[in-house]
């Protein structure tokens, strides 16, 4: 069934002025505000930046300690050099992010949105600055709203230009991550940059500085997918920032010293706080809604205004359906919330986190790709022997320089007949022809299945086997 149309686009007949089908946006002025979830956030804030600036700095046996070098087709992770055949391991490793995010979300909602997420860290770095630079939210409304003037301009510029400033920091930093920092920086201060590298810095950059300084609320509310399938992973025992009806409701302004129950009014004062520091802007006493992205800078207002008016705080707090409907305690809810479905998603995770880093930590640091010689599939030599010819694939993921013995087995006399033993350099590649030889009359007509073991001259337990066929001709 149509809803109807509100009064405001009713026409008369003949009428023809135009409707409007989308509300203008409304610019939000979030509050700053302080208390527990503020702290906790902005340790994210830290941590996450400290760990993303600061991971293209490090170096680990003069080289950077993280580098996707895609040119080389090698990724460093400090000890570790991957190449495209190691894929497997990305593929573990976003199977755990998506298995961390449905775990958390089961437990406690959006964690990773209100805590963790690129863009609310960096909506908050920048609102930061905007507070610095233009103050709280009652002075930024009044600045907005005033003509264009010389202060004006010069408030807003340094606003911009530290906006600038941040993001492409950050884009020179994302890049750093493919590119080696100081290359990079060389290259820049020389103006040398890459096409490549040019692109990525603007592309990064812009997106963070249109992201975090203007799109802000608008990146949760419509761009990001997980604002529409949240509900999908909830259910009345996942923990969720609630407002307490019951307890705060019919609300009003009233004095510190009136006693609410006296005016029939429950503990909500009608502040408007709540709301004032929503970064989405939205009134979380409507009930859940999919804009809110669990920040809990509500909860940090609320909980300040009840400690002024002298009441209990968590009137806005986190909890679940189930135990406001049931006014459960703190350890009910414990009890509920470790449930069946967040043990499977536990278990699940850390079995597979632990299988993903126990096979990286044991995987043998060399990788032998063998390619029969399509040239010719075997050949009669000198004395009637049958020779077929490989090429031989070595990747070394050690750094240091390694020699490698081949031999072969699975007929009668089979044995190369090129040189045996090949040197690699540390995490390095090499292609090498092998001739394999077997004596006239061994092996069946047709193809023969053998098996390549290629083993480190000086250190046996690294080895690797890998089969192949033979072929002799009929």
């Amino acid at each position: 069934m149509n809803s109807p149309l509100p009064p405001s686009a009713a026409k008369a007949p003949g009428d023809t002025s135009e409707v409007e089908l989308y509300e203008v946006r409304q610019k939000i002025y979030p509050r700053a505000v302080t208390g527990l979830f503020a702290g906790w956030r902005w340790s994210t804030v830290w941590l996450t930046q400290l760990v993303f600036y600061g991971l293209p700095w490090l170096t680990w046996n003069d080289r950077p300690a993280v580098l996707f070098a895609l040119n080389e087709r090698r990724f460093y992770l400090f000890g570790i050099v991957l190449y495209p055949q190691d894929f497997i391991y990305l593929t573990g490793l976003l199977v755990v992010a998506a298995l961390s995010l449905f775990l958390f979300t089961a437990v406690a909602g959006r964690l990773w949105c209100g805590y963790a997420c690129p863009q609310t860290v960096y909506t908050e770095i920048f609102m930061w600055i905007e507070r610095r630079i233009e103050g709280d939210r009652p002075k930024r409304i009044r600045l907005d709203r005033e003509p264009m003037s010389a202060r004006k301009f010069a408030v807003k510029s340094t606003k911009h230009a530290l906006w600038l400033g941040v993001a492409v920091w950050t884009g020179i930093t994302f890049v750093g991550f493919f590119t080696p920092i100081r290359t990079l920086l060389g290259e820049i201060a020389s103006a040398s940059l890459g096409s490549w590298e040019t692109f990525w810095v603007v592309f990064y950059g812009f997106a963070t500085y249109g992201n975090a300084g203007f799109m802000r609320e608008q990146v949760c509310k419509y761009m990001c997918p997980y604002a529409r399938f949240q509900s999908a992973m909830f259910d009345r025992d996942t923990l969720i920032i609630t407002y307490d009806g019951d307890r705060g409701e019919p609300r009003g302004p009233r004095s510190k010293k009136a006693d609410p129950k006296g005016l029939g009014l429950g503990d909500c004062v009608n502040c408007g706080l709540c709301v004032e520091v929503c970064p989405t802007g939205i009134d979380i006493r409507k009930g859940l809604q999919y804009e809110c992205i669990g920040c809990a800078a509500c909860v940090d207002a609320c909980d300040k205004v009840m400690d002024r008016m002298g009441y209990a705080r968590g009137l806005i707090r986190y909890d679940t359906e189930n135990g406001l409907a049931n006014k459960w305690n703190r350890s009910q809810l414990t009890r509920r919330v470790v449930r069946p479905r967040v043990l499977v998603y536990t278990g699940v995770l850390l079995a597979i986190t632990v299988a993903l880093f126990t096979h990286l930590a044991l995987r043998t640091p060399l990788k032998v790709d063998i390619i029969r010689d399509r040239g010719s599939l075997g050949r009669e030599v000198e004395n009637g022997e049958i020779e077929n010819v490989y090429r031989l694939q070595f990747i070394n993921s050690a750094e240091t320089g390694k020699r490698y013995r081949v031999t072969v087995s699975g007929i009668d006399t089979i044995r190369i007949s090129s040189e045996s033993e090949v040197s690699v350099e540390g995490a390095g590649t090499r292609m090498v022809p092998v001739r394999v030889r077997v004596d006239a009359g061994k092996g069946t007509p047709g193809t023969n299945r053998i098996e390549f073991a290629i083993e480190a001259v000086d250190d046996k337990r690294v080895s690797v086997h890998e089969a192949s066929t033979f072929y002799i001709p009929r």
